[in-house]
């Protein structure tokens, strides 16, 4: 909204600043997990945290463009550092094979509780002042967490205990986490799947305000306080679906087969909504999609809790960036695909949508007649 009332921008000036951030985060992403995995996951988490933090303060004083697209780059950056730390500290600090995903689940619960707080909060914030105000206090709040992380424990793995921060032992980590993701059968077709599901929810996610307005939802002079309140109405869904979840998360195959039915559900959905000609059953399906699409919640922590088990102390953090790495490739490539679609025909797009969320359900189910856990981590 500050971009867009504040600042003035156009729709190409915000493409341009979501196609900048998406470009750091694809060039950042490798980088930030090898200095993760080589130097500290602390570091990492601390170096996000100010970056986003200091990206968000510093998008509150400007308007002109492209210094917009400048700072909404640096919160990139930031989310390159924190892709894969925290989910490898944890882990190694840990140590339990048990433990850890029903805390990377309950992190996911947390996640959409925060979410919806700092909507309500930091909104209201912005509705008392300025839209400025609300998000230079965030992007404050972010960095000042930052003092927080600094504290957290750590144990220096071996790995990086051995090798240091040289220029080799970066390549070698690399190397190592490439082959690791690629000799893996499950996390090789798990990091396929999960760029096809990526690639569907960015063309639905570009389409779902303007599908619903069309359907006549939110018929007033304020539509910012109908999408709140269906974003907040999403997050509590969301949130009691991992709560539910939370402690069935023992195995991978728990994680396929909530994978493969929240892909399916999510088919369903798509389906509804493309179709639907009262608003109600497109807000059903808008509900369906929630698991597997914008902001998939579910999908994203069985995914991560599924690679985390298969997958080596040593290059933890960098197998996490490369599978952050499809799901970039999935919303550039495929979104872009997709999208394409959509300016011909929005019922191609959402076609086109339900047709990579099958094809990722039927990869993911393949995986069943795979080797067992080989219990990497």
């Amino acid at each position: 909204m500050y971009l867009v009332v504040d600042a003035g921008l156009s729709a190409s000036q915000l493409v341009l600043i979501g196609t900048a951030q998406s470009a750091v985060v694809f060039v950042a992403e490798v980088p930030a997990g090898i200095v993760s995995d080589l130097r500290s996951r602390r570091v990492s988490l601390v170096i996000a945290h100010v970056a986003t933090g200091t990206g968000m303060v510093a998008t509150g004083f400007v308007t002109a463009f492209p210094l917009p697209a400048a700072t909404q780059a640096l919160c990139g950056l930031g989310w390159a550092f924190a892709s894969g730390a925290d989910v490898a500290w944890i882990t190694d600090e840990l140590d339990d094979p048990v433990g850890v995903p029903r805390v990377l689940a309950a992190r996911a619960r947390w996640d959409l509780v925060g979410a919806a707080a700092g909507i309500v909060g930091f909104g209201a914030s912005a509705a008392i002042s300025e839209l400025r105000i609300g998000i230079i206090t965030s992007g404050l709040t972010m960095i000042a967490l930052a003092t927080v992380v600094v504290r957290f424990p750590e144990r220096p793995t071996r790995f990086a205990a051995e090798h240091g921060r040289s220029r080799r032992a970066s390549y070698d980590t690399l190397r190592r986490a490439v082959r690791a993701a690629a000799l893996d059968r499950e996390v090789r077709t798990v990091a396929i799947a999960w760029m096809l599901v990526n690639g569907s929810a960015d063309a639905y996610g570009r389409l779902v305000e303007t599908r619903l307005i069309e359907l006549g939802f939110s018929d007033s002079d304020r539509p910012i306080l109908w999408f709140t309140a269906l974003g907040l109405a999403l997050l509590g869904i969301s949130t009691v679906v991992v709560h539910v979840l939370e402690r069935r998360m023992d195995d991978e195959r728990m994680a396929r087969r909530t994978i493969v039915a929240a892909s399916l559900v999510g088919v369903v959905g798509l389906i509804a909504f493309a179709s639907a000609t009262d608003v109600r059953v497109a807000l059903a399906g808008v509900v369906l999609t929630t698991g597997c699409a914008r902001p998939g919640t579910v999908v994203r922590t069985m995914t991560e809790i599924w690679v985390n088990r298969r997958t080596a102390s040593d290059v933890r953090a960098t197998t996490h960036s490369l599978l952050s790495l499809a799901e970039q490739t999935g919303e550039v490539a495929l979104g872009a695909t997709l999208a394409a679609l959509a300016s011909r025909s929005s019922t191609w797009a959402f076609a086109g949508s339900a047709a990579l969320l099958l094809l990722a359900a039927a990869l993911v189910w393949s995986t069943a007649r795979g080797p067992r856990p080989s219990g990497g981590g």
